[in-house]
């Protein structure tokens, strides 16, 4: 093999895959095709060569764009359904948050009934706890009252102090009970 054939061939092996470098390539060996038959003296062989090695040339080019042109399909494909996959999640999200917000909305507004309930209850409880504090210090006054000689001219008695002073009516309470509810 000549040098410059060793040359083309061993460049080649070390050749970068773009295009420009593919396009040298081509044409150092036609240029070692021509000088090798013009040497020879067949240069109709030498051009069939150089046919062969663009045929070979541009099924490689074909080949790879088929190859680019499937790729790109695949990559479509999968931007495809990931963007599929996230309007699906989207979808299960503004789902979910509307569940959330109408749960929200039904849990405020028990919460407020509560509230409101518990305000009335509060009131009641309130209300009675006066009632049976004033019954008994009416239970008291007269259970005590007029029975004992120490009266002050007013008919009050000791035991009529105790209707004054909220604080002695302790001794003797009254129990309460659900059955005794008073009407207003």
């Amino acid at each position: 093999m000549t040098p410059i054939l060793s040359e083309i061939f061993l460049s080649g092996f070390m050749i970068n895959s773009t295009f420009i470098r593919r396009t040298h390539l081509v044409q150092s060996f036609s240029v070692v095709f021509l000088y090798c038959g013009t040497s020879s003296g067949s240069l109709t062989t030498n051009s069939g060569s150089e046919g062969d090695l663009q045929a070979l040339m541009n099924e490689r080019k074909r080949k790879r764009k088929i190859s680019n042109r499937e790729s790109a399909r695949r990559s479509r494909m999968r931007k495809q359904k990931h963007l599929d996959d996230l309007q699906a999640q989207l979808t299960q999200l503004r789902n979910d948050n509307q569940q959330i917000l109408t749960q929200l909305n039904i849990t405020t507004q028990h919460y407020l009934n509560v509230e409101t309930e518990n305000s009335v209850l509060r009131a009641e409880a309130n209300e009675l706890s006066h009632r049976l504090q004033s019954l008994n210090e009416i239970i008291r006054f007269i259970n005590g009252g007029g029975t004992n000689s120490d009266a002050d001219g007013f008919g009050f008695t000791e035991s009529a102090d105790s209707f004054f002073n909220p604080l002695n009516y302790l001794n003797q309470p009254i129990m309460a009970s659900a059955d005794n509810v008073f009407e207003y």
